[in-house]
């Protein structure tokens, strides 16, 4: 593993290019292709990827889907408002969340949950538990009508509404349970998944969901002692027998995304051969630059925030000069960053 800092991994990015709305149609997006070997970079729309793509390779999809994760309410007593995120699920009933005013939400704390209508009415949360960073442990008393109560949540850097939430998730989002949507799958549209399946490309589709690390930067000074957000994940069998077949025969595995690079690795870490073993569980994988990557040929990606996870594991794939140099190109060329932003293909 290279030794790095969490200080190379930041990036002075002009306010105006963080996207505020996602671009129509879908593919639409500009996409730059970067070479992993010589280092060059094309610029292109993302309805090209088609053409870098050939018979046999296999595209990895993250099919999870954005839950209504944002809830409002007050605070018992003092009728202060309160907001939670809901992070993930950990038994029935109970939630680990981020809530806002952090201060105010201490063990024992009880909100009524409100969501500005009637649809949250009746729902009681308690704080049960605190952790670092603003993690609150809450247990609420109606899981079922929680999940009808709250609004899809957009990363907090994005100020402008959302008209259509629907935009924020990929066209092929299936299984719930993300806090964000994984993002370098928003630019995909079903005509551009036919056409790819038409040149013989093959599609296969895991499950990570979402959650802290998406929009948390790194604040250690050594990103070792960072520790990472587990994320739920899933990789059948059929998938696993596919993939390791690609292996075999020497086709090319590209992923969709940070999140299903994490899912594959992973199961690639804990299977006891070269065959690739189905894999259900926790997702704690943290990859650096230094990192020798197993099942992943070529990466299709967003551009991430500075210091943050997802930005160190491109950067461990594409390699730290090509990928500063991709990034100040891409400032230069005025991409649009970020979750509604534009697209990279690292090959």
């Amino acid at each position: 593993m290279a030794f790095v800092r969490t200080s190379d991994f930041n990036y002075n990015l002009p306010s105006e290019l963080i996207a505020q709305s996602p671009i129509e149609p879908r593919d639409h997006s500009r996409l730059m292709v970067l070479n992993r070997q010589g280092g060059s970079i094309e610029h292109r729309r993302f309805f090209d990827i088609v053409d870098y793509l050939r018979d046999g390779d296999v595209l990895v999809f993250n099919d999870s889907r954005v839950i209504p994760a944002r809830l409002r309410g007050r605070r018992a007593g003092s009728g202060g408002r309160v907001e939670i995120l809901l992070l993930r699920r950990l038994e029935a009933n109970v939630w680990e969340t981020l809530g806002k005013p952090a201060r105010r939400l201490q063990i024992g704390a009880e909100v009524e949950i409100t969501n500005g209508s009637q649809a949250g009415a009746g729902i009681r949360a308690e704080v049960t538990g605190v952790g670092d960073g603003g993690i609150r442990v809450m247990w609420f008393s109606d899981e079922a009508l929680l999940l009808e109560s709250g609004e899809v949540p957009l990363p907090p850097y994005i100020h402008t509404p959302l008209v259509r939430p629907e935009r924020y998730q990929t066209v092929y989002a299936r299984v719930a349970g993300s806090v964000a949507a994984p993002t370098a799958g928003l630019h995909f549209t079903p005509e551009l998944l036919g056409e790819m399946e038409r040149k013989g490309v093959q599609c296969l589709f895991v499950t990570l969901h979402v959650g802290l690390d998406t929009f948390r930067p790194v604040t250690e000074d050594n990103p070792l002692e960072h520790t990472i957000y587990k994320e739920y994940g899933v990789l059948e069998r059929e998938v696993a027998d596919d993939l390791s077949q690609a292996r075999r025969d020497g086709r090319r595995v590209i992923c969709v995304g940070t999140t299903t690079v994490r899912v594959v690795e992973q199961a690639a870490q804990v299977s006891h051969s070269l065959e690739l073993e189905p894999f259900e569980g926790w997702v704690d994988l943290f990859i650096l630059p230094g990192y020798q990557f197993r099942m992943v040929n070529a990466l299709v990606t967003n551009f991430h925030l500075p210091k943050s996870t997802l930005l160190m594991l491109v950067t461990a794939f594409g390699g730290r000069e090509n990928i500063n140099k991709a990034y100040q190109e891409a400032i230069a060329q005025r991409y649009r960053f970020y979750s509604f932003g534009d697209a990279m293909l690292i090959m």
